[in-house]
């Protein structure tokens, strides 16, 4: 169909369409209200947002890349049910790269960059007292990204681009909110004191639990292993997340 824009009205360039109805799709079903097993219909989005379905169909081909959809048929789109694996798997980038940023970012942290992430946190306790989940889900990736910002490494942050999306779907699938926000400060707190190893220790602990409660959350699991020794499904690689079990330092020798 063609676009409804009235007559005289600027036509938006098909590139800016496709960005707009991905990036409604992906918030979609970030908050949950697309779930997992709902169908994505070509010609119901495109009435929906207006347009005609090609930059649909390429928007859909976007989420299929981005891992949040998949095709059932040829003909049958559908949010992908996350696995076990899944989710094992992105925890697993958080840990390695993660642990690794908030020891850079204590080293090179400043006044203005801390104050950053300080009003991200208030503004995170006003979202957990008015119980917003979708505030709250936005914030916790702001808190992240400006911690990945803050270790001064593009090449951290180009790495976790690809897969954002889906760890800010991950993070809506967790709703131990007030415990998410205590971490966050935790977090904050060792950044600031200047010290890597603590900033490191206490990133590793804030990923191995979020990693469980979200196991917890979607599959009714403890997010341990089936040993029974209480070890996140993380920590095979050691409690310092480098691969050992002795000090929290990282693989380059740096802080």
């Amino acid at each position: 169909m063609s676009s409804l824009a009235p007559e005289g009205a600027k036509i938006e360039p098909l590139g800016a369409v496709r960005e707009r109805v991905l990036g409604t799709l992906r918030q979609d079903i970030i908050a949950g209200r697309l779930r997992p097993g709902d169908r994505l219909v070509e010609r119901e989005l495109a009435e929906r947002f207006g347009v005609s379905r090609v930059p649909v169909r390429e928007a859909i081909r976007a989420l299929v890349a981005e891992g949040f959809v998949h095709f059932e048929t040829p003909r049958r789109t559908v949010v992908r049910r996350l696995t076990r694996a899944d989710v094992a798997e992105l925890f697993e980038l958080r840990e390695a790269l993660e642990v690794y940023a908030a020891g850079l970012a204590a080293s090179r942290a400043t006044p203005e960059s801390l104050a950053e992430l300080a009003a991200l946190l208030d503004r995170a306790a006003e979202a957990t007292r008015a119980d917003d989940a979708e505030t709250i889900t936005d914030i916790n990736t702001r808190f992240h990204d400006r911690v990945l910002a803050m270790a001064g490494n593009s090449l951290l942050i180009s790495v976790m681009e690809p897969v954002d999306g889906r760890l800010r779907w991950l993070t809506s699938q967790n709703t131990e909110w007030p415990q998410l926000l205590t971490e966050h400060r935790e977090l904050y707190d060792a950044i600031a004191s200047g010290d890597p190893a603590r900033a490191r220790a206490h990133a590793l602990t804030h990923v191995r639990t979020n990693y469980r409660s979200t196991v917890r959350h979607l599959f009714g699991e403890d997010g341990t292993d089936d040993d029974g020794s209480g070890e996140s499904g993380l920590g095979a690689r050691g409690e310092d997340g480098t691969g050992t079990t002795g000090r929290a330092g990282n693989a380059l020798g740096g802080p």
